[in-house]
């Protein structure tokens, strides 16, 4: 027995079991055993042999259950199933058969819901099992109230021992229970700190072997590229010259590659640190240029650049981070577009405090995403169209870092797409000034350099100007050579911080460029000995670091290190020839091609349009004269108007007047919709190239499909957001009209909405129909409806309520006499009706009739301004001719 015992017990302590089945073995055992000790004390205190017997068979059954859960890992059922006959079995046959409530028996019922509590793994199940066993407790606590003659007296000395025993026993079983279960935790807390430690370890080796990696490579890349460039320089073949600028695009994706997985690695070990400083806004977006222009070029696409004049000249922020995030959706915009365009706007908004929001828009003319694919654009190593895109370089890498490294700096992207129709990127990022002087127009010379095999000359020459390239590798130094070559700058090199030194001592530089990582002495180091040099010639000499050691916290480091600049291996000739021209007196250099490869093409850099925080869109059938929504420039989308000779655009291509004469022709048929939900992704698309977010106010979802497909269309945008006016013709103009004025008064897009749900419920929207015969050809109203309202001359009052079309009530009389009663009904009905303004929105009605409601209108109060509106075709064709509408809102 002992043997056994300790077979069952042993697994207690193999970590390699799930918790809940070491939990299940414990507490089973102890369960047990207490079932055991309770049957061996039942013979020295008398119990009856109803409750010895209980006790035996719970001990077998439980035994069984407990064993075949194990072996067959059905330890959640096992469970499951010893819980159940423990409240429903065994605790009210104890209960019963021990004394009620005079004996040990209640503390054994703690005992059962305790273990339900704890073997139990579903959270549903526990509180099942707690509800039930509190059900059994009142029910055999009632039983024994009731029919005391169902209950085993107990002699008050059996009472008094078993009640100790069961205390005693309960307490200690109870004990080991959380005791055992305190230890399991302590030992995964344990266990879980242990593997903290290992995995920072891990992140550190990791961090490590990526340094390593990404300094070890670019070395060789360095070399590639450097020496790749001073090929494309030379007078050589096509063949090789094709060749060569093969070498250029894998070098440059190689290098990408390297990049990506670098930042990857620092990002996911919360290493990725945002490092902000002052930098130059022209000099930052020119760089860019010069970076993406000639990949666009390549592919023979278009490229636009606007940047908003107003932007500050200097700010305050991560000018490499910024740079890495607007390339890579740049590069992407480049590798994803077969024909057409790429641009990139930026736009600069001042906020209260001393600082700018730059807003950086991309679009591209290319394939597009898929809906259902943009939810997971910004994860690591997703690429979607999978299929499509088989063909596409790269790591998809890229978007997840953009959006990771957006988020560290604060700042928000969005993306809006049309599949096959090109996709727009927005990136928000708030920096601090530091020059308020507006940067001004860019001009031509911040533009790429075309091919440099066929149009490299050298910026400057410096034949006085001495430069000392400090790098423990021989190649290194050959490339860097070379690079500055026909610069005519006088070069001297050194394989070593000590080999520096000397000559540092002796000589005379301009300009030191130095490598980091050398073994004896880093370059750290021989910058600080150079500072201090007694008799040296160049403590005051600049000290640009030249390293393969990528990343912002480098670069920091080196700032707080004191080098004058850093500049990032694989290096090229442009970047060494501008790194000098920032540094070296203009006295010493000799300017030779200032405006190198600009002459002769299309200018990048557009004339800077602002785009409106917030553009307010709506429908045809909103029922607004064209005038004001060109005024106030609300872009209206047109419905759709279905005949048998076509489809016509409503207000473009057809009027009211027009589709009701259609419709005097017994045969003829109209019926109107909204636009597909591909015409309102061109629509939304076109509002966002003047506007940084778009609210659309939609028909009634009720009656009409424009809610659904707008909505629809708008999934593709992250920054359109679609409304419910819950009206329709100028019931939802005056909606429109609203979000327009909250919007001039720039609220947040959250309280315009907040507003707008508001006014809702104070716009009213109504008709009175005069001709029923339309109602009916729609098939809004029956025949026979039709024909009890013509003959009674019954008007129906349409009216908006709960978003959804009802009959107000009916009017009977002549056509002016319902006119009337429905004046009356609207402008008494509403005490606090707004004077400011009210829509007369009629259906096919003459000027003197357009009159006679007028005064019908003035009868109850002067308005400030009447407006005389037309139908649209869309609501026209259910309302027919001699139908009009009071709309207006209350204060």
């Amino acid at each position: 027995m002992k043997k056994l015992f300790k077979k069952w017990l042993k697994p207690l302590y193999d970590e390699s079991l799930e918790l809940q089945e070491r939990i299940f073995r414990l507490f089973s055992a102890i369960a047990l055993m207490a079932v055991f000790v309770a049957f061996v004390m039942g013979f020295f205190i008398h119990e009856s042999f109803a409750d010895m017997f209980g006790m035996a068979v719970a001990l077998i059954l439980f035994t069984l259950i407990t064993y075949f859960s194990v072996k067959y890992h059905k330890i959640q059922l096992g469970a499951s199933i010893m819980s159940l006959l423990i409240i429903l079995v065994m605790l009210p046959l104890v209960f019963l058969s021990g004394g009620g409530i005079y004996g040990g028996s209640p503390v054994w019922f703690v005992f059962g819901l305790v273990y339900v509590s704890m073997v139990i793994e579903n959270r549903a199940l526990i509180i099942f099992f707690d509800i039930l066993g509190a059900a059994v407790t009142v029910i055999v606590y009632v039983l024994a109230y009731r029919h005391p003659e169902l209950v085993t007296a107990h002699t008050r000395e059996e009472a008094v021992a078993d009640s100790i025993a069961a205390i005693i026993l309960v307490s200690l079983l109870i004990s080991l229970m959380i005791n055992f279960q305190i230890k399991i935790f302590r030992d995964k807390n344990k266990l879980a700190l242990e593997q903290n430690k290992e995995i920072e370890e891990l992140n550190r080796a990791q961090n490590r072997f990526f340094s390593s990696m990404s300094h070890e490579l670019r070395t060789p890349i360095n070399t590639i590229i450097g020496l790749n460039e001073m090929i494309l320089r030379e007078e050589v073949s096509s063949e090789v010259a094709e060749d060569a600028k093969n070498i250029q695009g894998a070098s440059r994706m190689l290098l990408a590659l390297i990049n990506d997985v670098l930042d990857m690695s620092k990002i996911e070990s919360g290493k990725m640190e945002i490092v902000p400083v002052s930098y130059d806004v022209g000099a930052m977006f020119s760089e860019l240029v010069n970076m993406v222009w000639s990949r666009a070029k390549e592919k023979g696409l278009a490229f636009h650049v606007d940047v908003d004049s107003k932007t500050p000249s200097q700010l305050f922020g991560d000018e490499v981070r910024i740079k890495q995030v607007l390339i890579n959706v740049l590069n992407n915009a480049v590798k994803y577009t077969s024909e057409g365009s790429v641009s990139l706007s930026v736009q600069c908004d001042r906020l209260e405090t001393n600082k700018v929001r730059l807003i950086c828009t991309v679009a591209d003319t290319g394939m597009g995403i898929k809906k259902e694919s943009i939810p997971f654009l910004f994860e690591a190593f997703k690429r979607v169209d999978e299929e499509k895109n088989r063909h596409i370089e790269g790591t998809g890498l890229g978007l997840s870092i953009v959006k990771q490294l957006v988020d560290l700096m604060g700042g928000e992207i969005q993306v809006n797409s049309i599949y096959t129709k090109g996709s727009t990127f927005v990136i928000k990022l708030e920096q601090e000034i530091v020059d308020p002087k507006e940067l001004g127009e860019l001009g031509l010379e911040t533009r790429h350099a075309l091919n440099v095999r066929e149009h490299y000359k050298q910026s400057f020459e410096a034949p006085d100007v001495k430069v000392l390239i400090v790098d423990d590798n021989d190649t290194n130094l050959m490339v860097a050579g070379k690079l500055l070559r026909d610069t005519k700058v006088n070069i001297d090199t050194a394989l070593s911080g000590a080999e520096c030194l000397k000559k540092t001592f002796g000589e005379k530089y301009d300009l030191i460029f130095m490598d980091h990582l050398m073994p004896e002495m880093d370059g750290i180091e021989c910058l600080n000995k150079i500072r201090s040099q007694e008799g040296g010639l160049n403590r005051e000499t600049p000290i640009v670091v030249l390293t393969a050691n990528a990343g912002s916290d480098n670069q920091a480091l080196y700032n707080r290190a004191g080098f004058d600049g850093y500049i990032l291996k694989p290096v090229s000739g442009a970047i060494l020839e501008n790194t000098l021209l920032k540094i070296i007196p203009r006295e010493k250099i000799m300017i030779m091609n200032e405006a190198a490869a600009s002459s002769g093409e299309e200018t990048l850099f557009k004339k800077h349009v602002d785009k409106v925080p917030l553009i307010i869109t709506s429908e045809s059938v909103c029922d607004l004269p064209e005038s004001m929504t060109d005024k106030l420039g609300i872009p209206i989308i047109p419905y759709d108007i279905f005949t048998k000779e076509g489809v016509f655009l409503d207000g473009v291509e057809t009027e009211s007047d027009g589709v009701l004469g259609y419709l005097e022709a017994e045969n003829n048929k109209v019926h109107s919709d909204a636009p597909k939900v591909s015409v309102y992704e061109e629509f939304f698309a076109k509002c966002l190239t003047y506007a940084h977010h778009v609210l659309h106010i939609t028909i009634a979802s009720r009656a009409s499909n424009g809610y659904a497909y707008s909505s629809e269309a708008a999934a593709t945008f992250d920054n359109v957001t679609v409304f419910d006016s819950g009206h329709l013709s100028s019931g939802l103009g005056l909606m429109v009209l609203e979000a327009k004025r909250l919007a001039d008064e720039e609220k947040p897009l959250q309280d315009v909405l907040e507003g707008l749900e508001l006014a809702k419920k104070k716009v009213r929207t109504s008709f009175v129909v005069t001709d029923t015969d339309f109602l009916a050809r729609t098939g809004r109203i029956g025949k026979r409806v039709n024909t009890v309202c013509r003959s009674l001359m019954l008007h129906p009052v349409l009216v908006m309520k709960r978003n959804k079309i009802n009959v107000g009530r009916i009017i009977g009389g002549t056509r002016e006499n319902s006119w009337r009663k429905y004046a009356k009904y609207m402008l008494d009905r509403f005490s606090r009706v707004d004077k400011k303004m009210i829509f007369i929105t009629y259906v096919g009605l003459t000027k003197e009739e357009l009159d006679f409601i007028t005064r019908l209108v003035k009868e109850k109060g002067e308005f400030e301004q009447i407006i005389y509106q037309r139908a649209s075709s869309a609501i026209s064709i259910n309302a027919g001719p001699g139908s009009f509408g009071l709309m207006f809102k209350e204060v």
